[in-house]
Order: C-alpha cells, then sequence, then structure tokens
C-alpha cells in the first residue's frame, strides 16, 4: 500500500464503522447483545432471518469479516425478499471491504447499487464502492489504471450526491488521487531528463503544468522545464518559464534554483541579481 493510504485508510474505516453501527436505523442492527457462537452448525433454512443477520453483525464486530460476510450471504439465500436481505447484501459488501477483497466487495456494491437505486443508504453504497477502489491506488511506481478509476468512482460519488459528507471526504480523496498522477508523471518526466531524452521529459513535465495544475508538483515541474530549455539552448523558453515559476511561486526553492541557473546562463543583469525576479509573464 503506498504512502497515498497512510492517514486515510483507518479515518476511513472509523467514518464506515460509525455510519453502519451509530448512524443507522435499528432495522440495521436489531440486537444488542450476545449472540449464538457460530461454531454451532445451524441450518439456514431453519433459522429465522433475523438470527442470521444478527450472527453476521456479531462477527462483523468481532473482525471475523469472512465469517460475517458468509452469514448475510445466508440472509440473502434464504429470506432473498424480506428488507433483511437488502440490508444484508451492504452489509456484505462493508464485510468484504474490511476484509481487503476490494474486487469481490465492488462486484457486491454493484449489484446492491443496480437493484435498489432507490435505497435509503444508495449514497453510501457509492461511497464505499469508491472507497475500494481508492483503496488500491498503487505506488508511484506502478501504473496508475487502478487510480484513474478511484478517481472516476469518488467523482461519481460528488456528481450525485454534491451535498453529502460522502462527497466532501470525496473530493479531498480525488485532490489526493490527482497529486499522486501528478507525481507519477514527474518520476517518468526525470527518468526521461536524466537520460537526455529532452522531448519526452518536457511532454511529461508540461502535461503536469496543465493537467495538474492545483498539486504541489508544479513549481517542480516549472524548474525542470527551465533546466531542458536551458540545456538545449532555448534561453528565451527557460527566461519565460523561470517567469512563470517566479510569479506563482515566488518563495519557493525551485523558483530560487531556476533564477540562480537564469544567473550562471547570463540571462539576468547584474544589477537585477541581487533582488529582482525575472519579469512576470505577459
Amino acid at each position: 500500500m503506498s504512502a497515498l493510504h497512510t492517514p486515510f485508510s483507518a479515518r476511513a474505516g472509523a467514518v464506515l464503522a460509525l455510519v453502519l453501527l451509530g448512524g443507522c436505523s435499528s432495522s440495521w442492527l436489531p440486537w444488542n447483545g450476545d449472540t449464538k457462537k457460530l461454531e454451532t452448525k445451524i441450518d439456514p433454512t431453519q433459522t429465522p432471518v433475523e438470527e442470521l443477520y444478527n450472527n453476521g453483525v456479531d462477527a462483523l464486530n468481532g473482525q471475523r469479516y469472512g465469517t460475517a460476510v458468509e452469514q448475510f450471504d445466508l440472509v440473502e439465500q434464504n429470506y432473498p425478499y424480506s428488507s433483511w436481505a437488502v440490508n444484508a447484501q451492504l452489509m456484505s459488501g462493508y464485510s468484504l471491504y474490511l476484509e481487503n477483497h476490494y474486487t469481490d466487495a465492488i462486484g457486491t456494491l454493484d449489484r446492491f447499487i443496480q437493484l435498489h437505486p432507490a435505497h435509503r443508504d444508495i449514497a453510501y453504497a457509492y461511497y464505499l464502492r469508491a472507497l475500494c477502489y481508492y483503496e488500491q491506488v498503487p505506488d508511484i511506481q506502478r501504473d496508475q489504471k487502478s487510480t484513474q478509476l478511484a478517481m472516476a468512482a469518488l467523482q461519481e460519488v460528488v456528481n450525485r450526491f454534491p451535498d453529502s459528507a460522502y462527497a466532501r471526504d470525496s473530493r479531498l480523496k480525488i485532490d489526493l488521487a490527482r497529486d499522486h498522477l501528478a507525481g507519477k508523471e514527474m518520476e517518468i518526466g526525470r527518468w526521461y531528463q536524466g537520460q537526455n531524452l529532452y522531448t519526452a521529459a518536457i511532454g511529461r513535465f508540461q502535461r503536469v503544468v496543465d493537467d495538474y495544475q492545483t498539486t504541489n508538483h508544479v513549481p517542480e515541474a516549472l524548474h525542470r522545464l527551465t533546466e531542458i530549455y536551458l540545456a538545449l539552448g532555448m534561453r528565451e523558453e527557460a527566461r519565460r518559464t523561470a517567469s512563470v515559476l517566479g510569479y506563482n511561486y515566488p518563495g519557493s526553492e525551485w523558483y530560487e534554483d531556476s533564477y540562480g541557473q537564469l544567473q550562471d546562463d547570463g540571462l539576468v543583469k547584474n544589477a537585477e541579481a541581487d533582488s529582482s525576479p525575472p519579469p512576470k509573464p505577459e
């Protein structure tokens, strides 16, 4: 799991637990006492739906997520037309999420969304589905297809439920995912630059500037572009790019480095070198 997840995985679990265990109606969790030990063999066809459901809740609270999934699935299989079955399906998806079985969880949640589009907890189902994608975001050394899927799923939450708490958290995670994608572009661009493949490097760094303007990778991208333009003898392009960097990020270390390189290349007048940055872009 990449650093992208570090501050959010535990929080996501806490939010979900709060939603399911504290924010739902009594029909979700109808039993607050101890249930029968699940080691005892039971015939699900002869077991009341409440007992099967409560067994799943008990297993979930005990972090026996695989058992919880089995019990919730038994509710669906044996009482498919009951309201318990609808809730059990969503709880099964949540249990699979907690078990890190994200692909199975997504399948379960997709089915819930298709079958119950008007359910009172449909926003939560979309959000949980998005989290399943988000938890699979890889580190920047790997292919970022999962990151794109996560962003699409999170954006769907924002579009469908813009005023919900789920949308607020989704927007935050979208920003983190965008920063992650920009980091991947930067990594590839640095490699190209190190191999003197300047045209390819320019494409990567320019993409960060154009497509990921709100990320913290933009100052470095502008600096790298300045470096490459100087290496290629494209002095006016270098000066213009450094000006954009200085105008938007005047206090950054990347601007200081770029400005120093402009001085070394004779693109900054001696009178300006003491205090004045390159002119603002027109």
